[in-house]
């Protein structure tokens, strides 16, 4: 089956969309990554997809809006990545849209989650059926609803003798523990370790009054000195980096406000801006190398890292010094480019869900069970589909 996945993360700056060539089922699974691309959100796209995230400005109108306008986005996306393939929309079976969160509460009485990009949207742009709203049904069983790339991880890049760990450094930084398929007595484990790009972006937006929208290249990280005392300060005062797992985090903790509180109490020690960024950045390094110290059964030999802090050389080199002798491998050199794999994963949730299999890891997100995950929006492909 040929089959789209959707994503849009925590940074909120656009969708990541990949085509993925799917054959097979579990533990046999066969896949081929024929493209991706990422198709960035318009400015007040972004704005408005950021406003949603703050409590303290919330807008229902607004939100129903942009509810309709992401589904627009997202199906452009689709569009795109189908033309990028040279394929036709006729040729793809399946879209996997995990939408864009804009409201997670992980745990407790009102335990929920909000992801939005209308399905029903894309469906009718594409004529491709859509499945989507993937966390829910993992919630509802339990779970944290996240991270729900584990099981894909385990399937893709596990070892018959090798310890490894994925380690996505989206806007949250999020970890899987892959033990060796020879020691059954250690199951993966996943979680949320903090944040990854989400509080540096903050700064830099900050710094540059909005005209710089990350640390490109680590530069800024890499000119500055970490203030070891502040960091130390960061570290012990944020109850979620002891919390035990299962545990995942977001943009609602992690928001605005909290970067606001950072950078007033670096200004007060007199850092300086790249001080700033790299204080946040070994921030993000020492919530990352204290997860698997402090949650891990066994340190990894290997750590396939992903996402858009893979490509931050000062973080890298940071983590690496963190967590020696483990070696550091880009997800490109095992056949999937970092900036495609979170999209890659919800086209393989959407091609299991598609095959009534559950694709979700209690053991990941602390789920009663296992489940089959998503909402199915038909396409004009309907009636041509074999529902297995």
């Amino acid at each position: 089956m040929f089959v789209i996945g959707l994503m849009s993360g925590t940074s909120a700056d656009g969708v990541d969309a990949a085509l993925v060539d799917l054959q097979g089922a579990p533990p046999s699974l066969q896949w081929k990554l024929l493209g991706h691309i990422h198709h960035p959100y318009l400015p007040d796209i972004q704005a408005e997809v950021l406003a949603c995230a703050r409590a303290e400005i919330g807008d229902i109108p607004g939100l129903c809006r942009i509810n309709f306008a992401l589904g627009e986005v997202f199906a452009e996306a689709a569009l795109e990545i189908i033309q990028f393939c040279g394929l036709k929309a006729e040729q793809v079976d399946l879209i996997g849209s995990h939408g864009q969160t804009v409201w997670h509460i992980p745990t407790g009485e009102h335990a929920s989650t909000l992801q939005i990009g209308e399905a029903a949207v894309i469906a009718e742009r594409t004529g491709i059926t859509t499945i989507h709203n993937f966390r829910t049904r993992d919630m509802a069983a339990g779970g944290q609803g996240a991270p729900l790339t584990s099981y894909t991880d385990v399937l893709m890049f596990s070892h018959p003798t090798r310890v490894r760990v994925c380690q996505n450094i989206g806007g949250i930084a999020n970890l899987t523990f892959l033990p060796p398929a020879g020691q059954p007595q250690y199951q993966p484990l996943a979680l949320d370790t903090g944040p990854g790009n989400m509080l540096l972006d903050d700064a830099v937006r900050r710094i540059s009054s909005g005209t710089e929208n990350c640390d490109r290249d680590g530069l800024r990280a890499a000119r500055g000195r970490v203030h070891a005392s502040l960091l130390g300060d960061w570290l012990r005062n944020e109850p979620y980096f002891v919390l035990r797992p299962p545990k995942t985090t977001g943009r609602e903790l992690f928001t605005r406000a909290y970067g606001e509180r950072l950078w007033q109490q670096a200004q007060q020690r007199g850092l300086s801006d790249d001080d700033f960024v790299a204080t946040l950045t070994a921030l993000t390094a020492l919530t990352i190398a204290d997860a698997y110290h402090n949650f891990l059964p066994l340190m990894p030999e290997e750590i396939i890292v992903s996402g858009g802090g893979a490509l931050n050389p000062t973080l890298m080199d940071m983590l690496r010094d963190e967590l020696v002798p483990a070696r550091l491998i880009p997800s490109d050199e095992l056949g999937l480019p970092s900036e495609a794999k979170e999209a890659a994963a919800f086209a393989l949730l959407a091609y299991e869900t598609w095959h009534n299999r559950p694709a979700s890891l209690p053991s990941a997100t602390g789920a009663r069970h296992p489940s089959v995950l998503g909402s199915i929006t038909p396409g004009r492909n309907w009636n041509k589909m074999e529902y297995r």
